[in-house]
């Protein structure tokens, strides 16, 4: 055990944690210089196109007679319960800051949940090659934050693998060997699993405490379900089966698990024989932040999303669901997200990876309502708002903000974050002219667009990085959206009242824009409860029937003219409007 080292690597978005995956991999020979890519690790082609990571990769390196267990973690706020999972299965972490940009939000965030673990921190600065880096500047940043040394701070560059063995050494040296008895009760931590269509189900996990050997019987904790371990092993860049493995190390097993709700990230894996006496504290559940409908385009497809969504739940455990239905898209799921990047990436994966066609409603938050018998009703949907006169009030999330960025974007951010329903809580200077602005804001004014404004506003410059903070009284209203007198219950949303009308304005143009014409007028209503606050009419169709009608008298035109009306109204009554999918979307891209 003591020759065993397991790390993860943690790093703001871009800052070259999966490049310095890479030639870590390459300097310990454990891939071939044929199997060599960029970003090796990142096996899911989205990640190759976006040059992202999604899901955090486990595998295990030798370096001069010591294991060593790297864990490549993804960068974005929206995957950040990745982040945790890895943090768990380690003893130490290596922070990477680059040396171009300094210290930025998520730099902070991670390492904050690194330190909650007690792990040991290496920071190193990577990108040192490039033309306008700043080591000194960024090195003055790192001290300020962790309070260590100048010395035991490295220096790298990723891209041409210079700084890099010394990165391997320090973490021999500097990281503590992991502890646990091989000789005690099995004890192993899940962290991960996927699907595999052959094998079942792979779960990747951490021995703790004891040993385990191919063909042990072992029974996980939270389902009480026994399985054989028909096959265990390590992970290198394919899996590689041993015959045994014992505490400290991480591996897998495959023991033909056929329903994906028997395996649980952060459940417990031990002996049947010789149980534990205790599970392992595992992660606390991921919160979702953000709620939307997912529904099939065809309605038989139903069952088939389910399965989908299971199967993508296996590997990413931060996505949850449950069955709903909406009168105008049928049967679906309602789908709870981390955040708009982490729903935009499932509405890929489903599509790629399962071949399912799906339509997703307007992303929203959900809120406290209170009624008044003194009962409290949660609700992620504005079709499950209670009648408003039972209503004694409602309470949505606040969040806490903190965006990093240089003084010269100060005026625009402090705009856009006010005109969000912010409050400035304090600012303060980190280094230089960079400056850390906290902000109270309501989630569900930053679920839609927030983060993108930001990006182009700063012109790429402020980080972002935020944490749940309690539930507010907010004067919230339910914008109804009606066709023709008739709700569509999947363009509903909860707003603030001073935002209504001008919201219910702007989505009526839209919609105008958006719906086809009919052979009859089509009203477009924006309705606070019973009241009417914006309306648009896309105009009917209509055949020329006095084209036949020359000359003759005008009573002749009108009789013929009366005779449309009376037809297109009857064709109203039986008429329903059709909504393309892009009206959904379009709400999306309000501005």
């Amino acid at each position: 055990m003591d020759k065993i080292r397991n790390f993860c690597i943690i790093a703001h978005i871009d800052h070259g944690k999966s490049t310095l995956a890479d030639r870590m991999l390459e300097l310990t020979g454990t891939v071939d210089v044929r199997q060599m890519e960029n970003q090796v690790l990142d096996d899911m082609e989205l990640e190759k196109e976006r040059g992202i990571t999604i899901k955090s990769h486990a595998i295990q390196m030798q370096h001069k007679g010591y294991t060593l267990n790297l864990i490549d973690t993804p960068g974005h706020v929206d995957f950040s319960y990745e982040v945790s999972r890895s943090i768990a299965a380690c003893e130490g972490a290596v922070l990477v800051v680059d040396a171009t940009q300094g210290v930025q939000a998520q730099t902070i965030s991670n390492l904050y949940m690194a330190i909650e673990h007690d792990l040991e921190i290496i920071p190193v600065i990577n990108k040192c090659d490039m033309p306008n880096a700043m080591p000194e500047r960024v090195e003055d940043e790192i001290i300020e934050l962790l309070g260590c040394k100048r010395e035991e701070i490295l220096r790298c560059s990723a891209k041409t693998g210079e700084g890099v063995p010394e990165i391997l050494d320090a973490i021999v040296e500097r990281i503590p060997a992991p502890k646990g008895d091989p000789n005690a009760p099995l004890q192993c931590l899940v962290f991960d699993s996927v699907f595999n269509s052959f094998r079942g189900i792979i779960a990747y996990f951490k021995v703790v405490n004891g040993t385990m050997k191919t063909g042990d019987q072992v029974r996980f904790v939270n389902t009480g379900k026994e399985y054989d371990a028909d096959e265990i092993g390590i992970l290198k860049l394919e899996m590689s089966p041993r015959k045994e493995i014992s505490a400290g190390n991480v591996g897998y097993i495959i023991s033909g698990i056929k329903t994906s709700t028997e395996v649980k990230v952060g459940d417990t894996i031990t002996h049947v024989a010789r149980p534990c006496d205790k599970a392992i504290a595992g992660f606390e559940e991921a919160k979702p932040m953000v709620f939307a409908g997912v529904y099939p385009i065809e309605s038989e497809d139903y069952e088939d999303l389910r399965a989908s969504l299971e199967k993508l739940q296996l590997n990413d455990a931060s996505l949850t669901f449950q069955p709903e239905s909406s009168m105008a898209l049928g049967f679906g799921f309602r789908c709870g997200f981390l955040g708009l990047l982490h729903m935009e990436i499932i509405q890929e994966r489903l599509d790629r990876e399962f071949d399912m066609d799906v339509i997703t409603t307007v992303p929203n938050v959900s809120y406290n309502v209170y009624t008044k018998d003194g009962g409290m009703v949660e609700v992620h949907n504005p079709a499950g708002m209670p009648d408003l006169t039972e209503i004694d009030r409602i309470e949505e999330p606040y969040i806490r903000a903190s965006v990093i960025t240089t003084a010269d974007y100060i005026g625009p951010i402090m705009t856009l974050c006010l005109g969000k329903r912010g409050e400035l809580v304090k600012q303060e200077y980190i280094s230089g002219n960079r400056m850390e602005l906290l902000f109270d804001m309501p989630l569900g004014e930053i679920v839609i667009d927030f983060y993108d404004k930001l990006k182009s506003i700063s012109k790429g410059y402020a980080s972002f990085d935020w944490h749940m903070n309690g539930f507010r009284p907010s004067n919230l209203v339910k914008l109804d959206i009606l066709l023709n007198g008739e709700q569509v219950d999947a363009l509903s949303t909860l707003t603030h009242r001073d935002n209504a009308v001008d919201f219910g304005r702007r989505m009526c143009e839209k919609l105008k824009e958006l719906l086809p014409r009919q052979q009859f007028d089509i009203a477009i209503q924006a309705a606070i409860g019973a009241k009417i606050i914006a309306r648009e009419t896309v105009k009917q169709v209509r055949k020329d029937v006095l084209a036949k009608c020359y000359g003759g008298d005008v009573s002749r035109k009108r009789k013929l003219l009366e005779k449309q009306k009376r037809g297109k109204k009857r064709m109203k009554q039986i008429g329903n409007v059709e909504v393309p999918q892009k009206a959904f979307l379009a709400v999306l891209k309000l501005d």
